[in-house]
Parts: structure tokens; C-alpha cells; sequence
């Protein structure tokens, strides 16, 4: 039979009865970790630790990238701020995106699996084909993901050089946007996301499956990880060359602290005109964001897929 071009990646797997048995016997007790999390549950579990995971391992290339797009600078200028601003600098930041991206992949995968199911149940018999359901799914937890996008916001604040003296950490970032300005301006460059996520959300899970299809045959969990990882990670690295503009326009829109708010278009074209109004230098950094997204989704994707299998 089959199987649907939107349907995730656990449903082309082994089950975790037959994956993790060895001789005839279980290596974890039957159903533990399912039944405490529930059906669902685990898809946020595994989404959130996947993402901590390429949070933690990936940041320093991210800090790069940011003074890319705000300064539209070369990978070697980044890399010398950086070395400017020291080593005790250098995880500056860290706190906003993993908990915005531990929770916001967890939104992503749990979101996306529970919407379907409850699309897909009220589709039933109506004629309206799976692809368009799911995808419709997987738009409105891209969506829900932005609720979280305070925490973009305060991580472009931290890693942005400018506002070194200003905000000292998270919660004193917090603190002062909230005190000073009021929860509005947590949600500046909240278009950019918005456009963003929805999109990229449908072609991901819609593309994941196929292109996996593509890959050679694994016949062993080594080899799954590995198909798994090349395929999250060609997906990341293709989305992530897409919506690069929209990035561009999310960090100069959230570099801003206070004033009136612009249209996602102004900011947009102000940025090109800055640019000497080169298409080129637009996307300046969108080959390090290409390697940098190769390696973030293919771990998201390997991890997820995993721990998956083990739960």
C-alpha cells in the first residue's frame, strides 16, 4: 500500500517493539516510556530534545550568521566580532533559542501529528485528499510556533553587538522590553515568521518522506540514522536558502529597540537599497546559513527520528 507523501517518518519505521528487541527479549520494558507519555506525547519529547541537542551544538556557527545578515559583513568579519568580543561572549545568547527552539521543533512534531489526526478524522469521506490535509496541518503548527517568537527576539537583542551594554541577559531583557515598551514590542518582526514558518512547515513534512524514498535501502539502524540525517538536513539546507531573505528582514526589524513599527516590505527594501541594491548581497551568509542548516536539520531530523524508534 502506498503510504502518503505527508506522512512523518515513524510510520516508515520499525516499531519500537521490533526495534529495540534483541534474542526474542525486549531492552526496555514493553510500552514504559509510550505509556507514560501517551500516543502524542512522545513527538513533543522527541522534537524538544532533538532541537536542544542542534541548539547546543550549532550556536557559534548562528552567531556568525546573525552579524551576516544585520551587517551584511563576510563569514572572516564575523568570525573576527566574535573573537573581538571574547570566549565569555560567545555563548551570549544561548538561553533564548534553546528554550524557543526546544519548545517550538516540540510544537512543530507534536502539533503537526495531533492536527493531522484530527483533520484527517473530520476529512473522512469528504472527498478531500490527504496531501491537502496534512499540509494544512503542518501550516497551522508552523503558525503556532510563533507564539514563541519572544524569545527570537530577545536572542537577536543579545548577540547583536550594539546592545552588549545595554541588556545584560534574558531575563534582564525581558524585563526591560516588558517594563519600558510593553509585550507589543516582544512581537516586532512577528510578518517575517509568520511568512516564514507556515511554508516552510508544508514543504518539510510534505518532502521529507519522498525524498527519504530516494535514498538507498537501510538495513540497519546505523543506516536509518544516517538517511534520516541526510535527509532533514538537504531539506533544512534547500528552506533555509528559500526563506533567507525573510531571515534578513526578521534581524534587521528585531534589531530595533522601540520606534514605529515597519512594514515587512519597507524593512525589506530598505535593507536591499543599503546593499547597493544587489540581489547578491541580500543574501550574504546564505552559504554559511546553507552548511549551518545542513548539519541543524539533519540533527533534528536523525535525533527526532531515533528517539522515536527508542520510545
Amino acid at each position: 500500500m502506498a503510504v502518503s507523501t505527508m506522512d512523518s517518518e515513524s510510520a516508515r519505521t520499525p516499531q519500537p517493539q521490533a526495534a529495540l528487541t534483541k534474542g526474542g527479549r525486549s531492552m526496555l520494558p514493553a510500552g514504559v516510556l509510550s505509556a507514560r507519555l501517551g500516543h502524542h506525547g512522545k513527538h513533543y519529547v522527541c522534537g524538544s530534545i532533538a532541537a536542544f541537542t542542534n541548539i547546543v551544538v550549532t550556536f557559534p556557527i548562528q552567531k556568525v550568521l546573525f552579524r551576516q545578515q544585520l551587517h551584511g559583513v563576510l563569514a572572516t568579519e564575523a568570525v573576527r566580532q566574535l573573537q573581538r568580543d571574547g570566549l565569555r561572549n560567545l555563548y551570549r545568547g544561548l538561553l533564548p533559542p534553546l528554550l524557543q527552539k526546544s519548545t517550538t521543533v516540540a510544537i512543530m512534531f507534536g502539533l503537526y501529528e495531533d492536527f493531522s489526526i484530527v483533520l484527517l478524522d473530520r476529512a473522512a469521506g469528504s472527498g478531500i485528499p490527504e496531501l491537502v490535509t496534512r499540509s494544512f496541518a503542518a501550516a497551522l503548527a508552523g503558525t503556532a510556533e510563533a507564539i514563541l517568537m519572544p524569545f527570537e527576539r530577545v536572542q537577536t537583542l543579545l548577540q547583536d553587538h550594539r546592545h552588549h551594554g545595554r541588556f545584560n541577559n534574558t531575563a534582564h531583557t525581558f524585563r526591560t522590553l516588558l517594563s519600558e515598551y510593553g509585550v507589543r514590542e516582544c512581537y516586532r518582526g512577528l510578518v517575517p515568521i509568520l511568512l516564514r514558518n507556515g511554508p516552510s512547515n508544508v514543504l518539510f513534512f510534505g518532502l521529507r518522506g519522498p525524498i527519504k524514498e530516494q535514498l538507498p535501502e537501510a538495513s540497519s539502524r546505523a543506516g536509518h540514522l544516517v538517511n534520516d540525517f541526510v535527509c532533514g538536513g538537504l531539506l533544512g539546507a534547500a528552506l533555509g536558502i528559500m526563506f533567507y531573505p525573510l531571515n534578513v528582514v526578521k534581524s534587521r526589524a528585531q534589531s530595533q529597540v522601540g520606534g514605529a513599527f515597519q512594514p515587512c516590505r519597507e524593512v525589506l527594501l530598505t535593507v536591499w537599497r543599503e546593499r547597493g541594491g544587489s540581489v547578491a548581497m541580500l543574501f550574504r551568509g546564505a552559504h554559511l546559513n546553507y552548511h549551518r542548516s545542513l548539519l541543524s536539520w539533519g540533527i533534528i531530523n536523525a535525533t527526532y527520528e531515533l528517539l522515536l524508534k527508542i520510545m
